[in-house]
């Protein structure tokens, strides 16, 4: 019960720091016009989404960090190594998205930070992330546990821990097309994570790292108040960076690499469509989907945007719901 206790409260914390935030937030960010560029190739009804206010992941990101600060003052939580990992990688994917973000709204369009930049940039949050967990006994094996599997890496564990951070940040960024898409389905994801985190008793700061996810939940519910459609503001590159990162070092860290791809099964097929649609594209010169990724796909046939949110969010929730029984049951 004290488990259920501490859950409710961090996500009543992040809620409420949340709401309070997006009210200041919102209007700032119209106040100083940072304003999402729509491209003109997503469709009509997006377009009128021109000009809504982007950069609204400091509306979960802010209270998340400030309910984390509150408890670990409170004397609730402590500090761990792990702890110090997830919010390192949470805040420097926020930093870099936030960037991006910016040179996109300043040079109005949507290229941003360079490619080879960014992925520069990722492989240094990367190599940080390595660093600490191999300095405080972290073990460089991918663990298959139904498979009941141990794969030792080595070095090539640091490969692994930037192709999950790029690969998860990455396929946040592409789900997040439709109002309140993305962000329901990390907060689903983030309860899966914290439900899985509490289970492995045997990691030092499991207890801080589900306190985290919880505290994120919260703030994401807070922030869907304000980017359930219709939007009054997007979370950006800002956003969907800091979840994916999130998303990708709680798996980690957890040791439940594998469950990250059920758990974030949306955004793994969302992501895939989009690669098979450019594949297509270049190579056979066709489309295997009306309009890519798999959301805008379902639009082109004249779902309503709400009834897409909705379907993606039932599917993640399943999901979840399969990963946190063989996470922590079976």
């Amino acid at each position: 019960m004290l488990i259920l206790a501490k859950a409710a409260l961090a996500m009543m914390l992040g809620f409420g720091i949340s709401i309070i935030s997006g009210l200041i937030i919102v209007p700032l960010l119209k106040k100083y016009k940072m304003g999402q560029n729509v491209s003109h190739t997503v469709g009509e009804r997006h377009i009128r989404k021109q000009g809504t206010p982007t950069m609204g992941g400091l509306i979960f990101i802010i209270p998340t960090l400030l309910a984390m600060l509150f408890l670990y003052l409170h004397g609730s939580i402590s500090y761990s190594h792990n702890l110090l990992i997830l919010i390192f990688v949470f805040i420097s994917y926020a930093v870099l998205g936030g960037v991006d973000d910016y040179i996109k709204i300043k040079q109005k369009n949507n290229k941003g930070i360079s490619i080879f930049t960014k992925f520069l940039l990722q492989m240094v949050i990367a190599l940080v992330f390595f660093y600490i967990f191999m300095k405080n006994g972290g073990e460089p094996t991918l663990t298959i546990s139904f498979l009941h599997l141990e794969i030792p890496m080595g070095w090539t564990f640091g490969l692994f821990i930037l192709f999950l951070l790029v690969g998860s940040s990455n396929a946040v960024n592409i789900t997040d097309g439709l109002d309140g898409l993305a962000g329901g389905l990390s907060a689903i994801a983030f309860v899966a994570f914290g439900i899985i985190a509490w289970n492995t008793t045997w990691m030092e700061g499991y207890q801080e790292v589900g306190v985290f996810s919880f505290c994120l939940v919260g703030s994401l519910l807070g922030f869907l108040i304000f980017n359930t459609h219709p939007a009054k503001v997007f979370m950006g590159d800002l956003g969907s960076l800091a979840l994916g990162g999130a998303l990708a070092t709680i798996a980690v860290i957890t040791r439940h690499e594998i469950s990250l791809a059920l758990i974030g099964g949306i955004f793994v097929v969302e992501t895939l469509s989009s690669l098979i649609q450019i594949i297509a594209i270049t190579k056979f010169h066709r489309k295997v989907f009306l309009r890519a990724p798999l959301h805008h796909h379902f639009e082109v046939l004249g779902w309503d945007e709400r009834d897409i949110v909705k379907m993606f969010w039932t599917i993640g929730l399943l999901l979840a719901m399969a990963a946190i029984t063989y996470g922590v049951w079976l």
